[in-house]
């Protein structure tokens, strides 16, 4: 039985389980490995929300907010919930690989 708190454990490469990972995670404190998982979960937030922005700057017109003035400030506040929202329920997977090379990271150093 692993001793990895279960809301760590990211799927496994090619189908074999992440070896390198898992000695990585026994390295880092438990709140370390919160704190990265959070920043990691932040960073792909940041991502998408540049990518929905990115949809997002040709509407015009009718739509949540119209076409009034305070549009774009009303539309770029809903992106960013928007993406917070969708990296917090598991996003496209970026978070898992950043939270992994951080992990691998912060191993690394410790020794």
């Amino acid at each position: 039985m692993s001793s990895i708190p279960s809301a760590y454990q990211f799927p496994a490469i090619n189908g074999r389980q992440d070896i390198k990972l898992n000695e990585a995670l026994a390295k880092v404190s438990p709140e370390a490995q919160k704190k990265l998982k959070e920043k990691a979960q932040d960073f792909e937030a940041v991502f998408l929300n540049s990518m929905f922005s990115q949809m997002t700057s040709g509407l015009k017109g009718d739509g949540p907010f119209g076409s009034t003035p305070g549009t774009s400030v009303w539309r770029s506040m809903l992106t960013e919930q928007y993406s917070k929202s969708f990296a917090q329920a598991g996003g496209v997977g970026i978070s898992s690989d950043v939270f992994r090379t951080l992990i691998l990271q912060q191993a690394a150093r410790a020794g």
